[in-house]
């Protein structure tokens, strides 16, 4: 009989992968997801094999229920204090009471166990939540996996600005940082969600690149010269974020705001968060995607040599 695997947050990016790796692996998903779901959504964990379970996450008992047999809770839910620490917990609790032998937290980001309250506002949030796993009678596991590697070209973040054929970069064009795709996070989950002897932390990180790394590779495989271009110091970049904060107090209430998204730039430029060690090795069967794996299939990139 196939490990029942419990996943919250089943309808979004991160868990709609780790459902579809779950049932790679041959485990039997358990999707939680909130009445209001939308049809089509649960159509989809349904046509990847899941069992689309209907909860309310404040509802004590029905929640402890619906985990009932499940060898892993893996949350992936998302969002600020009421979600990250309040929600996250009921899940944590109802775990405790079902039984559940382990639990899987949704951090999946840089390595925050390095950073000082006040650096990332969300990972404080995350850093919070685990205070309270680490005391709960359930062993725990966190995934850090470094930034979101499809990110690199989404316009999401500073780093490739491909209309004018340069890579970005704050302090230094040569500190190190990690990332991993998403899929590639969602089967290393998946993979630790099935063992019943996965570590409090896993570190993993599908490359580990430069800004000046970045610019060669898209150089490389654009056929076009990529160029650095440096956006400030690291101490610049903070005065930026003390400023964006300060001039939208309402920024507080969104879960990406500006602010936000510059203090996951500074962890990783500052070199604050970057891990200092990976655990790629423990699951053998893992192909990691690379950046240059990741280049290679963009058709923009890709496109330039012929403009």
């Amino acid at each position: 009989m196939s490990k029942i695997i419990a996943v919250a947050g089943a309808t979004g990016n991160i868990g709609t992968r780790v459902v579809r790796a779950l049932g790679q692996q041959g485990a039997t998903v358990r999707a939680l997801v909130r009445a209001s779901t939308k049809a089509e959504a649960r159509t989809e964990l349904e046509r990847l094999g899941a069992e689309v379970v209907s909860v309310d996450m404040n509802n004590a008992a029905a929640l402890s229920a619906a985990l009932e047999g499940s060898e892993s809770v893996v949350s992936t839910l998302s969002g600020l204090r009421d979600v990250i620490v309040d929600t996250q917990s009921k899940l944590l609790d109802a775990a405790v009471a079902a039984g559940v032998p382990r639990f899987i937290a949704s951090d999946f980001a840089c390595d925050f166990t390095r950073l000082d309250d006040g650096e990332n506002r969300n990972f404080d949030l995350r850093r919070e939540f685990n205070q309270r796993l680490d005391k709960a009678p359930i062993a725990g596991t966190s995934i850090f996996n470094g930034g979101f590697a499809d990110m690199l070209l989404s316009g999401q973040g500073p780093f490739f600005d491909i209309s004018n054929r340069r890579v970005q970069y704050w302090e230094s064009p040569d500190q190190a940082m990690d990332f991993t795709t998403m899929n590639d996070v969602a089967h290393y989950t998946a993979l630790a969600a099935l063992d019943p002897s996965a570590p409090r932390a896993l570190r993993i990180a599908g490359d580990v690149v430069s800004a000046r790394d970045m610019a060669a590779l898209a150089t490389e495989i654009s056929g076009v010269e990529f160029s650095l271009f440096r956006l400030g110091t690291a101490d610049e970049l903070a005065r930026k974020i003390r400023d964006a904060r300060a001039a939208d107090p309402e920024s507080e209430n969104q879960v990406f705001p500006v602010f936000q998204q510059m203090q996951y730039m500074h962890n990783m430029f500052s070199g604050r968060a970057k891990m200092l060690h990976l655990d790629n090795a423990r699951y053998p069967s893992m192909q990691w995607t690379t950046l240059r794996d990741l280049l290679a299939s963009n058709a923009a990139l890709k496109g330039l040599s012929a403009r």
